[in-house]
């Protein structure tokens, strides 16, 4: 079954009785005011996670925007989600699915099984005219879940440097954000201009239909964007993927996943990791 579910398949699955654990992440300044977001108008049964506070660490020039969670504190969001090993999550957002992708590829990451993107997020929902509530969400229910990290490869900073170093050809260094970022034309986030010497440029959006519904490409059409782009997909495994600080690359991991491909290793801390370090080098340019 793909990852990716469309609204009437889960209003059809909660209104028929099945269970599911259904988390609406955020990404606000505050977290009084992601919550607010989430009490004004959310899809029923849900629970409510900042994305920020959830599903990422403490943020620094060591380890990049949005590390990985300490893993005692996302254990305390598991009891918070209420998280149940017998049924499925169904993750969405009210954005373009970034904060949804993340928390997708954290709580894999942290050895949940069975975890799912609603297909366009909160937008697609509403456009189907499914029914919304307001108020502060369901009561979890005690968690049977335990964090398990390295349940999504992952590769650090000092791998990155090695294959460098001592390049492999079946290991490719793939970059999910915009042309513009890539490129070194525009860079509002980090220290640098660029991207990792040798990356090829495949931009996250381009693995959804259009800038509008942000629903994914069909998985023949997900793997013809990473081709095209020149990503050997017979090694998909052993590349690498990055974007500013893993939100962006979480969210190509999953398009993959939803394409039948196997997960490439995860360089979560990304650009604002590597950029912030002086000595690393950067290229410009396509």
């Amino acid at each position: 079954m793909s990852i990716a579910v469309s609204p009437q398949d889960l209003k059809n699955h909660l209104y028929q009785g099945q269970r599911s654990t259904v988390v609406y992440t955020t990404w606000a300044p505050t977290a009084g005011a992601a919550f607010n977001q989430f009490s004004s108008l959310h899809i029923p049964t849900s629970h409510f996670a900042d994305t920020a506070l959830a599903f990422a660490g403490t943020p620094g020039s060591r380890v990049g925007r949005n590390p990985l969670p300490d893993p005692d504190k996302l254990q305390n969001w598991f009891e918070r989600l209420g998280l149940r090993a017998e049924y499925p999550v169904v993750i969405y957002d009210d954005g373009r699915g970034l904060f949804a992708g993340r928390a997708w590829w954290t709580l894999r990451w942290a050895g949940v099984g069975d975890v799912r993107l609603l297909n366009g997020g909160f937008a697609a929902w509403r456009r189907a005219g499914l029914e919304t509530l307001t108020g502060p969400g369901n009561l979890p229910l005690h968690s049977n879940l335990v964090v398990v990290p390295g349940g999504m490869p992952t590769a650090t900073i000092d791998e990155v440097k090695e294959h460098l170093a001592n390049p492999d050809p079946e290991v490719q260094l793939i970059d999910t954000r915009s042309p513009s970022r890539f490129t070194g034309r525009r860079e509002h986030l980090d220290l640098k201009a660029g991207h990792i010497p040798g990356a090829i440029n495949v931009p996250e959006r381009e693995l959804h239909v259009d800038d509008e519904t942000w629903l994914w490409k069909s998985p023949e059409e997900i793997r013809a964007v990473f081709e095209t782009a020149g990503v050997n997909l017979d090694t998909i495994d052993k590349a690498i993927i990055y974007s500013g600080s893993g939100n962006h690359s979480a969210l190509a991991i999953a398009a993959l996943e939803i394409a039948g491909l196997p997960s490439p290793r995860h360089f979560v801390g990304g650009w604002s990791q590597w950029s912030a370090v002086r000595d690393n080098p950067a290229e410009r340019g396509d």
